[in-house]
């Protein structure tokens, strides 16, 4: 068996069927270790987001395997998928996806809630993950009290309360200026470097993906390239500092 935590052998994935039928991913063979920041990124319809979709269990492989820690996830039921996502992924989306209603710290609370935790060990947990982000003092907010990149700070609180194995973030960026794009961007370098979660991301953005250390570019559904960034952070321009 490999040494990488997430492991596509072969992965194919089909819409329709027939001449109505679009193949959304074609063979594809792809390894991410522990550890690693990956960016993924591509043309629209490449494929890049169904890639992200199958390694979050949010969807199955039509042909080939998906392994994630030697586990084939084809042979789970679809409790046990869940389960894994609970347990070991975290995700982050472009929209943020908050309750609109609901303070700060509940909405970070959410995954325990759904994970059966008491409401002490939620709160004990969501104060924790939001001081983690840089939120300490905004827990009773609600979304509409934050700006843009603290509702994403809250997302990204949100998925790393349940302690994931790995995050995934589909263009954590992209409804962000350039100035608070760089701040999402600054913190999942950091939670990637400091505390050793793995970091899978979706971006159209090739300045986002210069955080990374690894570019895996999708065109057609296919693999293109798959190349490691320089180690340091990206420079800024002087018109944007």
């Amino acid at each position: 068996m490999s040494d990488a935590l997430i492991r596509l052998r072969g992965v194919s994935k089909v819409y329709g069927a027939g001449q109505a039928a679009v193949y959304a991913l074609r063979d594809v063979d792809l390894d991410i270790d522990a550890g690693e920041f990956v960016a993924i990124m591509g043309p629209s319809g490449s494929g890049k987001s169904t890639a992200m979709n199958i390694i979050g269990c949010l969807d199955t492989p039509t042909g080939g395997e998906y392994f994630f820690q030697d586990v084939a996830t084809r042979e789970l039921t679809r409790d046990q998928r869940a389960r894994l996502r609970r347990r070991h992924l975290g995700f982050v989306f472009q929209g943020f996806n908050l309750l609109p209603r609901t303070s700060a710290q509940e909405n970070v609370e959410l995954p325990l809630l759904y994970r059966g935790e008491s409401p002490k060990a939620r709160h004990a947990a969501a104060v924790e993950a939001l001081g983690s982000v840089g939120l300490a003092g905004w827990e009773h907010h609600t979304p509409a009290e934050l700006s843009g990149g603290q509702q994403q700070r809250v997302a990204i609180a949100r998925a790393l309360v349940t302690k994931p194995t790995v995050l995934l973030a589909d263009e954590p960026t992209g409804n962000l200026d350039s100035q608070r794009g760089r701040e999402i961007m600054d913190l999942l370098r950091a939670l990637n470097v400091d505390r050793g979660i793995t970091v899978v991301m979706v971006t159209h953005e090739p300045d986002m993906a210069a955080y990374a250390r690894r570019v895996v570019r999708f065109v057609d559904g296919r693999i293109d390239s798959d190349v490691r960034n320089a180690p340091g952070a990206p420079a800024v321009s002087p018109e944007a500092a």
